[in-house]
């Protein structure tokens, strides 16, 4: 009795088994495989285009560093171009990068995109060789559940439309298999009930039969027959592998002499040598580097440390957070925190190697908050008082940040902005765009404006004379608003900065004709940068009145900052 409940459970556990291989689950992972696999042979054959070699590429073409710039380019493109497919502009088109007419760079820029798409070539291997270890893995399975006729008779005699669902549900995932085996998902029929928990009733039942039965026998004899029962289970068992057994003796008896032998040619002294090396000085340093980084950049509480092994000789280091989730951090961490840590991670390995080469940040703070850009500000600086740290960014925020920060540190800086210009391609400027400058370099610019806008007058042409001293206007506009916060507060309170530096507070010096001239002020520039200004309903001032009130700014600006400085010495005496 308990050899046939024995053999029932195995049954039972089998038909569980079994079905897992070829249920609903597994097909889809099966077909996922395949889809995936026809999808990127279909993209690799688009691809399949030949990247002739040419003597005019710079060095470094094809590469890392090169394949980054041009997929920067080509979302940059879905901007500058949304009606075009990347890259086919035509020849007319401008250059993403430098705004240069492309003209025979055209066909250069679509045989670099037909180099960049045999990137497909690569992912369609990986993808079948994805769907062939698979299908090789599925050829291994069988969906035999070992459910020989003697064990067939037995489940009939006990309940036969059981013994014939089974057998009926072991035909079905045998053709399950073998549609999964060819692909033919027509040929996939469902899948019936699964007999284990039928099974497992009957299990039951005959459980409580063998109880009453062992409690009834003598127990010596009992086990007597029961060892026997065994032992001839056993021979019965090893007789249908014999072949098999006495192979894998054979096998494990050589490989155990093999084994022997390794010691004797082992070549990892070095490997071991190295990753002890590398535990006990490159990963300590370079962890205390890396949590400090994180410190600076607002990340501190994530902790990380260095896990390093050797391969052939060569050392292999890899970054692990210290988290309690075993999720990869990329499914944990914001966007924010990832960027501030590839920044630390960045400076923490330039720091430990000890060079003082120049490196670049292109936009190091999209996606960062202002308390953290603020702490990437202080952290470039403090860097940049060590090497020369360049900086391309389009948030004029961050870039006062970066200002205000080397000022206090006293590091130097070179400011440079890019602009369109009349011609519609981008100019340098040798300094901040208008937003990011103070009051006294926006008098300067604004005067520099009334000059090209004096020419314009003089040319007669009135229409581009009236939208130009409109745009002069409100720049004009503008300024008096920089010069409230940053002249007439002396900086106390300024827009996008965390705190109010109350330090400030003893060079404000505020008038009641320094109300009545910003008002008066103001109110003159809305006059004319307002939309009535360009439909002629107010006459446009002429360049001379445009100069002249740019100089009144300039001379308030020059009269409060002194009066400011004798409020500081005044208020310093008590006097």
């Amino acid at each position: 009795m308990r050899l046939c409940t024995s053999r029932i459970a195995k049954l039972a556990q089998s038909a569980t088994e079994k079905l897992a291989l070829v249920d609903d689950d597994a097909v889809a992972r099966l077909r996922g495989l395949v889809d995936a696999h026809r999808t990127a042979t279909e993209a690799a054959a688009l691809a399949a285009q030949v990247f002739t070699s040419d003597a005019g590429l710079l060095p470094g073409t094809g590469g890392d560093a090169w394949k980054e710039l041009f997929e920067a380019a080509r979302r940059y493109s879905a901007k500058a171009y949304p009606e075009t497919a990347f890259p086919e502009f035509g020849p007319d088109a401008r250059c993403l990068l430098c705004q240069q007419p492309l003209a025979e760079g055209a066909e250069r820029l679509r045989r670099f995109e037909a180099f960049v798409q045999q990137e497909a070539e690569r992912t369609a291997q990986i993808r079948a060789k994805a769907l062939a270890e698979a299908r090789k893995v599925l050829g291994t399975h069988t969906t035999s559940l070992g459910m020989e006729d003697e064990l067939h008779t037995e489940l009939r005699a006990l309940d036969e439309g059981l013994a014939s669902d089974t057998r009926e549900f072991e035909k079905v995932l045998a053709a399950r298999l073998e549609a999964m085996n060819s692909l033919d998902w027509n040929k996939l029929t469902d899948v019936p009930p699964c007999p284990a928990s039928r099974l497992r009733l009957l299990l039951g039942r005959l459980n409580l039969e063998a109880d009453t039965l062992e409690k009834l026998s003598d127990e010596k004899t009992r086990a007597t027959l029961q060892s026997q029962s065994r032992e001839l289970e056993a021979r019965m068992q090893l007789a249908k592998v014999k072949d098999a057994l006495l192979s894998a003796i054979e096998r494990l008896d050589r490989q155990s002499k093999l084994e022997k032998c390794l010691s004797g040619v082992r070549t990892n002294a070095i490997s071991l040598k190295a990753t002890e090396l590398t535990e006990k000085v490159v990963s300590k340093e370079l962890d205390t580097a890396l949590n400090e980084e994180f410190r600076n950049l607002g990340v501190g509480d994530l902790q990380v440390s260095e896990r390093s092994r050797t391969d052939k000789g060569r050392t292999l280091l890899k970054l692990k957070l210290n988290l309690l989730q075993a999720k990869p951090p990329r499914e944990i961490l914001s966007e924010g925190e990832q960027r501030a840590i590839a920044i630390g991670s960045f400076l923490a390995e330039v720091r430990v190697g000890g060079r003082l080469g120049g490196i670049i940040f292109d936009d190091p703070v999209s996606s960062l908050d202002h308390q953290r850009r603020e702490s990437v500000a202080r952290r470039l600086v403090q860097e940049a008082a060590r090497r020369q740290v360049i900086i391309f960014t389009h948030d004029v925020y961050f870039a006062n940040l970066l200002v205000d920060e080397a000022q206090k540190a006293g590091v130097p800086i070179a400011k440079q902005s890019v602009a369109p210009g009349m011609g519609g391609f981008g100019v340098a400027d040798q300094d901040l765009p208008f937003e990011g400058m103070n009051t006294k370099d926006r008098v300067g610019y604004l005067r520099q404006q009334q000059q090209r806008i004096g020419a314009v007058h003089r040319s007669g042409d009135a229409r581009t004379y009236g939208k130009l001293i409109v745009d002069a206007y409100q720049q004009l506009r503008n300024a008096w608003e920089r010069a409230v916060e940053e002249v007439l507060l002396n900086g106390v309170v300024m827009r996008y900065r965390r705190g109010v530096e109350t330090r400030r507070l003893a060079k404000v010096s505020i008038e009641d004709s320094d109300c009545a001239t910003v008002d008066e002020r103001m109110s003159k520039c809305s006059n004319y940068c307002h939309d009535q200004a360009l439909l002629g309903s107010v006459e446009p001032p002429d360049p001379d009145e445009l100069l002249s009130d740019i100089n009144a700014l300039d001379e308030w600006r020059i009269g409060v900052v002194k009066r400011g400085d004798e409020a500081q010495k005044r208020r310093k005496s008590g006097t």
